[in-house]
């Protein structure tokens, strides 16, 4: 009978049925196979069965342009499939940011969503609804882009849509200028503080502009005081499993920033009596001195109210350099080279330029008509 060939004879109009269309006796329904990438890169096989010829030719259509048959599993089944990738290839820091940002903001929004159904403007809508900073929104963000990134390189699906999103917008009243302190705040700041194992390290931080964590790993060696210079080379975290390590800078680039004349006595201080590997910045009984420990020691809420700067954060003294090195007339080229931007967009915040460019038109205009010669 010719129903026994394989099923590939239509019962109904006893004609070959179409390449990857059999009809199954055994269930009384057509079997529409398609071959596609699957999860591992290879080529994997699917059925489908349906009740007549048409579903199965249009199912058959439909199928071959979906290339990608593992991209209706939900965002948060892809999670738990990549995210050990994703932890092993950032800093411990950078994960719990991540896993904060899907915990509190991605899964609750989009996990529910299969990957092949997400775009940019689900993820915008997201991204409007999602409480917390700037900062915590952008991270949140980036966890969902890198999943992505996983699930376009494992063939899931075609593109990362995520990278076409546009990023939460910074709040424009609290802009990092707004945030940094002047140099007559910066003398209230130090002078403020009565432990001069902490005092030195806040000035490390404000008269270099080094984050935290690199001041707190900066070593005796790292120290040139004849040539006045800091060669930042490696930066204190915790790691996963809650120890301390030093890695290199958050952009993984070494750098030399300056030492300014205010910071070479406390350096001097702090360097005095120690050997080429030891730490510079220690507490008063030689412990590691980093930015948790130094808020709790100096009563960082006191300060903040000394100051009249309820938000002042010890993050915002690196503000503070980048901010006055402009002021101070210093090109964007060497701020970005002594803060160790990755790009100079985010150089640039720091800078008066596009703010002041209404009032150095005005004071242009008004040269040409107070010229009597005009």
């Amino acid at each position: 009978m010719p129903t026994e060939r394989g099923g590939r004879i239509d019962p109904k109009t006893r004609r070959q049925l179409p390449d990857g269309i059999r009809f199954r006796t055994d269930r009384g329904k057509y079997q529409v196979r398609v071959w596609a990438i699957g999860l591992n890169g290879e080529q994997r096989e699917r059925s489908f069965y349906v009740e007549s010829l048409g579903e199965a030719k249009k199912l058959r259509a439909e199928t071959l342009t979906k290339r990608f048959p593992d991209g209706d599993m939900t965002l948060t089944q892809w999670h738990a499939r990549h995210w050990p990738v994703i932890q092993e290839s950032v800093r411990a820091s950078t994960a719990r940011a991540y896993e904060r940002g899907w915990r509190l903001r991605v899964k609750p929004w989009l996990g529910h969503i299969k990957l092949e159904k997400l775009t940019a403007g689900l993820i915008e809508e997201a991204i409007s609804g999602w409480t917390g900073t700037t900062s915590t929104r952008i991270d949140a963000l980036s966890v969902l882009s890198r999943l992505l990134d996983g699930a376009v390189r494992a063939h899931l699906v075609p593109l990362n849509q995520a990278r076409l999103a546009r990023r939460p917008k910074s709040d424009a009243s609290n802009s990092l200028r707004s945030r940094a302190l002047t140099a007559a705040e910066v003398q209230l700041l130090l002078a403020s503080i009565d432990d001069a194992h902490y005092r030195r390290y806040i000035a490390g931080l404000v008269y270099t502009g080094m984050r935290a964590n690199e001041a707190t790993a900066l070593r005796i060696e790292d120290v040139d005081l004849a040539h006045r210079t800091i060669h930042v080379r490696r930066a204190f975290s915790i790691g996963s499993d809650g120890r301390g390590i030093e890695l290199t800078p958050k952009s993984h680039k070494e750098r030399d920033v300056p030492i300014p004349t205010p910071l070479v006595g406390p350096l001097t201080e702090a360097m005095a009596g120690k050997r080429r590997g030891d730490l510079v910045f220690t507490g008063p009984r030689g412990g590691r001195i980093n930015a948790s420990n130094v808020r709790r020691a100096i009563d960082w809420k006191t300060v903040r109210t000394q100051l009249h700067r309820d938000d002042l954060r010890i993050h915002d003294l690196r503000h503070t350099l980048a901010t006055l090195l402009f002021d101070a007339g210093a090109s964007a080229n060497d701020v970005q080279a002594v803060l160790g931007h990755s790009s100079m967009q985010m150089t640039e915040r720091y800078s008066r330029s596009r703010s002041d460019v209404a009032k150095r038109a005005a004071v242009a205009i008004d040269s040409l008509f107070d010229d009597p010669k005009n």
